[in-house]
């Protein structure tokens, strides 16, 4: 197997609470300073790198039960791309129901969310860091982070708060302007060439780095990695933006899957370290375990074209009854046996839409649920892979016939997207062989190679758990071609929802800059209105 960097959350959620140790005793000693200049001596004591980490962290999923997740990456997006089905009836994503409160999380309202975890902590990273070269790479470390973290919350709302967020403290601006994302995505785009391209290999260690260790090499192909991506969301808005960096990133992405960008988790600190995908799946909250099944449609896709990744992401009878969160030590992983359930389902008393009228039903546990090995709490969470970086390059080798053969980097891509499932578990391993024999019975077809391209990304976000990238993917270049359910009361007359509305509590908190952004938004802020690149 494949050897693969340990990254451990224990070594950092032991280091924070050293930290914190190390604070309270410095009190007594420094008083005098402390009540003098409390800010001076709070940049001068604390290491930035404790801070990076929680950022890295806060990205999986917001602090204790990471609603940001269970709402945004699994009840939303994941069913509307048709990864998962469910016939829970607050999984409002599968039947393009609007609740307001769940498409709000990501953003996050109270003590949680993006705004509160990640962009409060990331921005104090690279403020504290700024013209400091004992923390030069730190520096960078962060401003790569930054740009994904902010690229991500574009991506689902569209304008929102970018060159003020996170400011308050530093510039007294409380109530920032939302950005257009034509703007932010420039910014974004020239922050990740600048901060990957002054990594320095003999500069400072990122002892906070989770992902790599610090590992500079590996930083500055993430870097790369996210810049092709990010300027491939260009593709319908900007062609001649999206190939000008795409060219600048080509020939400096990921090498293998050991460049792939995870974190992998423990129980360390209870529900803010383990996995938060798998705290949902698992059942931590409701009757996810037994009623959250992998869609017909993903499945159907894997069947179709004889695809490895079928018998290791798939199992059947993993739960035999909704009142028992055991596993079944016995479940099944025969690819024959493998069945989607259909989304748009429910258990109510019209036939048409109750799953046991659907001609698939025998019992819910004969549905597909994923392999609980891609589900442990202490499982990998995936950032950005190989496998993606390489498709994306297919689609740039197709498009422009720059970086390469589109052949050779789908061949790589496809591959890639196959064996890297190691990283969740060895029994998930698929050997290089049964990737080239799929590969060889479904070879690279340049007449249809946007749409091969894609919906073999598709496939791979959706194994990854990324149902963020996936929706994400799907917009911007209309792959695959996905059937809507059409439920009765939908939000969106029967259309896949487009991008999450604004958080109505912004209207009390930075009201007017809110009213002007809402007014904004192409076709309404709500489900069905578009974000600016999504044309």
């Amino acid at each position: 197997m494949q050897t693969i960097m340990k990254r451990y959350i224990k070594p950092v959620f032991v280091s924070l609470m050293a930290a914190t140790l190390f604070m309270e005793s410095s009190c007594t000693k420094d008083f005098d300073k402390i009540n003098t200049d409390p800010v001076a001596y709070g940049k001068e004591n604390w290491d930035p790198n404790y801070t990076l980490s929680s950022a890295q962290l806060f990205y999986t999923g917001s602090f204790d039960f990471a609603y940001d997740t269970w709402r945004g990456n699994l009840i939303y997006s994941s069913t509307m791309m048709q990864g998962l089905s469910t016939v829970v009836s607050y999984w409002a994503g599968d039947k393009y129901m609007l609740n307001e409160s769940y498409t709000a999380a990501y953003w996050g309202t109270g003590t949680v969310g993006a705004y509160i975890e990640q962009v409060r902590n990331i921005v104090d990273v690279v403020e504290f860091t700024k013209d400091k070269p004992k923390y030069a790479n730190l520096h960078n470390v962060a401003r790569i982070w930054k740009a994904l973290i902010f690229a991500r919350l574009t991506d689902l709302y569209g304008d929102v708060p970018y060159s003020e967020a996170g400011l308050g403290f530093y510039t007294k601006v409380y109530k920032p302007k939302y950005d257009k994302q034509q703007d932010i995505y420039t910014d974004l785009l020239k922050e990740l060439e600048a901060a990957t391209a002054a990594l320095k290999d003999d500069g400072d260690k990122v002892t906070g780095d989770v992902i790599y260790k610090g590992d500079i090499a590996k930083w500055r192909k993430f870097g790369n990695s996210l810049l092709l991506r990010t300027a491939m969301r260009l593709v319908k808005v900007d062609e001649a933006k999206a190939k000008e960096y795409v060219q600048k990133a080509a020939g400096k992405t990921m090498d293998s899957n050991a460049d792939n960008a995870f974190i992998l988790h423990d129980e360390s600190g209870s529900r803010v370290t383990q996995n938060r995908n798998s705290q949902v799946l698992l059942g931590d909250g409701g009757q996810e375990n037994y009623y959250v099944k992998w869609s017909k449609t993903f499945i159907d896709y894997l069947k179709s074209n004889n695809d490895p990744r079928l018998q290791k992401v798939a199992v059947t009878k993993l739960y035999l009854s909704e009142k028992d969160k055991g596993q079944n030590g016995s479940f099944i992983t025969d690819p024959t046996k493998q069945k989607g359930m259909p989304n748009g389902k429910d258990l109510g008393s019209n036939a048409q839409y109750n799953i046991s009228s659907d001609p698939s039903y025998t019992t819910f546990a004969e549905y597909s649920s994923p392999n609980p090995n891609m589900i442990k709490r202490t499982g990998a969470t995936f950032i950005l892979t190989y496998g993606e970086s390489e498709l994306l390059l297919a689609e740039a080798a197709q498009r422009w016939g720059i970086g390469g053969s589109a052949s050779d980097h789908y061949k790589k891509g496809v591959k890639a997207s196959i064996t890297y499932l190691n990283q969740y578990d060895g029994s998930l391993a698929i050997s290089d062989a049964d990737a080239e024999t799929y590969l060889a019975a479904n070879p690279f077809n340049a007449a249809d190679a946007l749409k091969q391209i894609n919906t073999q990304y598709w496939a791979h976000t959706i194994t990854m758990m990324d149902f963020y990238e996936t929706w994400s993917n799907w917009r911007r270049s209309g792959y695959p071609a996905l059937t809507p359910v059409n439920y009765p009361g939908n939000a969106t007359s029967g259309t896949i929802p487009r991008r999450f509305p604004y958080p109505s509590t912004e209207a009390a908190i930075n009201g007017e800059n809110y009213r002007a952004a809402s007014a904004a938004v192409p076709g309404g802020d709500k489900l069905s209105g578009r974000v600016w690149w999504d044309k």
